[in-house]
């Protein structure tokens, strides 16, 4: 599982930041350089909005998720086969 983390899940949950971190600035580009055009510059309001909540979503569940982990404790949890086994709590 560890490997599985390392090479898949990790490099996966970077790239989909900095892509949101990406979809961000693009936003946020094309409103600053439409001053005059009303319809592009809403448009990129929605760029940007989307952007935030992309990382937004993503920063709240590794939260979320970390603190599950220090809770429970990370060798207290075994994932064999789609089964997860809760230990003793410390």
């Amino acid at each position: 599982m560890a490997s599985v983390n390392k090479v898949i899940i990790n490099p996966l949950i970077y790239f989909l930041f900095a892509l949101a971190v990406i979809y961000f600035l693009y936003g946020l580009v094309k409103y600053l350089l439409s001053p005059d055009n009303e319809e592009l510059r809403t448009s990129s309001k929605s760029h940007m909005l989307w952007g935030i909540f992309g990382m937004f979503i993503m920063v709240a569940v590794f939260g979320i998720m970390n603190l599950l982990l220090t809770t429970v404790g990370e060798k207290n949890i075994q994932i064999n086969n789609g089964d997860i086994k809760v230990g003793e709590l410390k």
